[in-house]
């Protein structure tokens, strides 16, 4: 296994961006650049890394405000969601506003993604899966060899995703987490938007929303 990943917590929510890159080439994708891009670009810059893509789980602003900005700065693309997250991705700007934050830029990617794409990383790669619920067009990234996904906003450790948001919806996030998440694996690791790594075992066995005991399981 090459692939190495660092995690930095950006914006007043404090998202985890994930700076993931293949060990043996250098060659890395930076996933869902809120915003404090000095931040993330430093760990470019300390690493060393060839960053040759933005991936974006979905359009909220915490997530994809400082896309456009690391876009411009190192000149790469940006890559994802899936294209039903697009009106939250021209509304960025609206909600950095409405929540007081500055220098959210709205950002349209240069690839939608769709289910069962890859993305290749130096010489690993990642599968794209569409999970909505949280936003329609949510999408994660799993890497097989690691065992490791990368989620977004679609499952916590101890919790899921909100879905009062515009087009959000509760059982089809469920939906998505059963059918989609769970298939990888217990032993499956996942590094979610916000808070701490957990693995998809420990989460059907204690989530009070997914787990189990919670959907009649067991």
């Amino acid at each position: 296994m090459s692939l190495k990943v660092e995690i930095l917590a950006v914006t007043a929510f404090q998202q985890n961006c994930s700076i993931i890159w293949c060990t043996e080439t250098n060659i890395a994708a930076v996933v869902d650049p809120g915003g404090d891009v000095e931040s993330i670009l430093g760990i470019i810059e300390k690493n060393a890394l060839k960053v040759e893509q933005i991936l974006l789980t979905h359009g909220h602003l915490d997530h994809a405000g400082g896309a456009a900005r690391l876009a411009r700065e190192i000149n790469i693309p940006i890559v994802g969601p899936q294209q039903d997250d697009e009106f939250w991705l021209q509304g960025i700007e609206n909600q950095a506003s409405a929540y007081g934050l500055a220098g959210a830029e709205n950002c349209t990617p240069d690839q939608w993604l769709n289910e069962s794409d890859e993305i290749e990383i130096g010489n690993e790669k990642l599968t794209v899966f569409h999970c909505p619920g949280h936003t329609p067009g949510h999408v994660i990234f799993y890497n097989k060899d690691a065992e490791l996904a990368f989620v977004g906003d679609v499952l916590f450790k101890g919790s899921i995703g909100r879905t009062d948001f515009p087009r959000g919806d509760h059982q089809t996030l469920i939906n998505s987490i059963t059918s989609k998440l769970w298939p990888l694996g217990n032993q499956t690791r996942f590094i979610s938007g916000h808070g701490e790594i957990s693995d998809f075992g420990s989460e059907r066995a204690s989530n009070p929303f997914v787990g189990d005991s919670a959907l009649g399981l067991s």
